[in-house]
């Protein structure tokens, strides 16, 4: 098991000027870990990429092998960026009941199931790309999390939520079912990212025609367009969790790397894994956001994808991006946080 990192630690991102055109591999590991209590298998295809159909939604990435390996790649890194652990919020260590919104591969239930083998585990999400071989505390179930929740309320000790951005029409309302199904006393932890990649590197000029602020925009007005906003940071999660109810609301911004370029150990093996991620994914990224809602080509697309992947690999933008956390508590009876202007 890696050694334990305290994830409140600043990371010195200073440059490896040593190794500007470190382009190590990270290769993916095979991954098997008890059952899929519904099914919903009504896929769309988009130039040879499936996509989830639901109720509520056409979910914007895809849920093809690429892109479930993709994610499994993703689960490393956020583990790094949170000090080799899987949550932050202070959630004790007997949890009885654990939710993960939007479990994709399950991957993170999986572990957390590991982890607290008493607890009863539950992931959820509208695709069934989890595996069959799980912990026998956990199960998958396929469920939409913008209709109404079938659990009992307050049935959850920990309620799990990371990487919704674009699949949410209506914040509020998740953040108040949140609280309606967590017991009291109970905690919720929501990571999201901030789609806009920057350049670290001051000598490199970054002015609003740079690829990564167009990247950003395109999905910010394809968001806007059907009413699932890729706009999720510490100002709308904190006043989400706030009007909900929630006490002790903590945010925390992380700064990731997206390539090998800092000096630092550890945060050249987070760019690593952070630029694997990225490579695997922006094929599937585009091609529904940008080529069906805003109307691109497909070669329009392919060619913004490739600026993309020259930009983030080169060692001189240093490319960074901000990762957003929040947690909070649901009070105890007779505890309940103030509403909001009282």
């Amino acid at each position: 098991m890696a050694t334990s990192h305290d994830a409140n630690e600043q990371p010195d991102f200073a440059p490896d000027l040593e190794d500007a055109n470190d382009a190590d591999e990270i290769s993916l590991a095979d991954s098997s870990t008890a059952s899929v209590t519904s099914s919903l298998l009504h896929y769309r295809t988009l130039h040879g990429r499936t996509y989830q159909a639901s109720q509520t939604t056409e979910y914007w990435a895809p849920n093809d092998n690429t892109h479930v390996g993709a994610f499994d790649v993703a689960h490393q890194w956020l583990t790094m960026m949170l000090g080799d652990k899987l949550y932050q919020a202070p959630i004790g260590d007997d949890p009885k009941a654990i939710l993960d919104l939007g479990t994709g591969t399950g991957i993170w239930a999986i572990d957390m199931a590991d982890q607290f083998p008493s607890a009863k585990v539950i992931g959820t999400d509208i695709s069934p790309t989890q595996p069959s071989w799980v912990p026998p505390n956990l199960s998958f179930q396929i469920e939409d999390a913008k209709l109404d929740w079938t659990f009992e309320p307050e049935s959850f000790d920990f309620i799990h939520i990371r990487y919704l951005h674009g699949a949410i029409s209506d914040w509020p309302r998740l953040y108040d079912q949140v609280y309606q199904f967590l017991k009291p006393g109970g905690w919720f932890q929501h990571i999201e990212p901030n789609i806009e990649l920057r350049v670290e590197n001051p000598d490199v000029p970054f002015g609003e025609d740079h690829v990564f602020n167009q990247w950003a925009k395109l999905f910010y007005d394809a968001g806007d367009a059907i009413g699932h906003t890729f706009r999720v940071d510490e100002a709308s999660m904190t006043k989400y969790a706030r009007d909900a109810g929630f006490a002790a609301i903590t945010h925390r911004k992380f700064k990731v790397p997206h390539s090998p370029w800092p000096k630092d150990r550890r945060l050249k093996e987070m760019g690593r894994y952070t630029g694997l991620y990225m490579n695997l994914s922006l094929d599937g990224f585009a091609l529904y956001p940008i080529g069906q809602i805003l109307g691109w080509t497909l070669a329009e697309v392919q060619t913004l994808v490739e600026k993309m992947r020259v930009a983030i690999r080169d060692p001189k933008n240093r490319t960074v991006s901000d990762m957003h956390m929040a947690y909070g508590r649901k009070p105890e009876r007779g505890d309940e946080a103030p509403a909001v202007g009282s």
